[in-house]
């Protein structure tokens, strides 16, 4: 299958949540975001309750977010339109009366997890329990970061590719979760519903060396790397550190396994960015301030370390003078892309 942005990202899923912002960055006070080549103006109301606004006056299509916030209202910067939270505009001070076509579309929008999401398609079919469930969230054992982000200069379905591809940890991450077996040890694909699960036990190994101190028993180790990307781009990766002997697909939490998983949540920006989200879980020393800086910082150097990857990778797919291969390794990345066109086309037909 081409993986080139050309023929899989010309469009995008619109029915579906898209992670906006980390949820306290966004204040009573107006903040411009572009989603899925999409403008938006995001602000909150004087009760804390977030709206997100088309950025465009409906008069010359200035962009609200150039204006300014009146209560719970936004007013053009132009000629003084105001509209409020539900797009209706409320105010024209120029005009006898308000045009009748004078309104801007509003977008579903839901906090959760310390995450803004916004429903980027037709608004009467957002459903919130389509929303990601994060099991442990609220358990006191567990410790889940508030959240992170970082803008990418490539195209969203890269980074996907990149979160069901376990084997690039050997080569981009040499010094921090790279350990024997991720290279060559064969991968299992599990397709569903909701989207791909690429995964493998690595047995009687040693830990990468990030998580060695993070372990809380001696010796080897059987290792789960699981890899899943929901539709339309959200990614669960999921590591598991077992006492050797202990692992498997029959694995069950003993009191002595360490479990991290970190949720990445892509939101293509336009066909050629990307911004990447994500939220660290574990399940260990949920008080230990120090422990949760080393896990963020690895995170950041992490995915920063992918992020320059991935933009060259986009750079030199868009102008490639011969045509690029795919490898076995790319065979999950390739299925999720395939079932992600075939649902962008299906939303396509019904709305034209």
């Amino acid at each position: 299958m081409d993986q080139s942005v050309g023929a899989n990202s010309k469009f995008f899923l619109r029915n579906a949540w898209y992670v906006a912002a980390i949820s306290n960055s966004v204040k009573q006070e107006l903040q411009a975001v572009r989603m899925l080549g999409t403008d938006l103006v995001l602000y909150r109301t004087t009760d804390g309750k977030p709206v997100a606004l088309e950025d465009a006056c409906p008069h010359r299509k200035l962009p609200l977010s150039m204006g300014r916030l009146v209560g719970d209202t936004v007013e053009c910067g132009y000629h003084g339109l105001t509209f409020d939270a539900l797009g209706k505009c409320v105010a024209a001070p120029t005009q006898d009366r308000i045009p009748p076509t004078a309104a801007v579309r509003t977008y579903p929008a839901v906090d959760r997890y310390g995450l803004l999401w916004i429903w980027m398609g037709d608004s009467e079919e957002a459903d919130e329990s389509q929303l990601l469930t994060i099991e442990n969230y609220d358990n006191p054992a567990w410790h889940i970061t508030s959240g992170d982000s970082l803008t990418c200069a490539c195209n969203y379905l890269y980074l996907v590719d990149n979160l069901l591809d376990p084997s690039h940890v050997a080569w981009v991450h040499r010094t921090s979760f790279a350990a024997a077996g991720t290279e060559d040890t064969p991968l299992e694909i599990d397709e569903s519903d909701d989207g791909l699960v690429v995964s493998r036990w690595i047995y009687d190994c040693d830990a990468p060396p990030f998580y060695q101190p993070l372990i809380k028993f001696a010796g080897k180790c059987d290792r789960l790397q699981h890899y899943e990307v929901r539709f339309p781009s959200v990614a669960i990766n999921k590591g598991i550190y077992s006492p050797a002997g202990s692992g498997g697909p029959e694995w069950v939490q003993d009191g002595q396994s360490y479990e991290m998983i970190s949720y990445n949540f892509l939101t293509p920006i336009d066909e050629n960015s990307t911004r990447y989200f994500w939220l660290q879980q574990r399940n260990t020393d949920p008080d230990d301030d120090a422990i949760t800086q080393q896990i963020a910082n690895g995170a950041r150097q992490a995915f920063t370390e992918d992020k320059v990857i991935l933009e060259a990778v986009h750079n030199g797919i868009a102008a490639e003078s011969s045509r690029h291969i795919n490898l076995g390794l790319d065979a999950g990345a390739n299925r999720f892309r395939a079932s992600l066109q075939s649902r962008i086309a299906a939303e396509n037909q019904r709305t034209t």
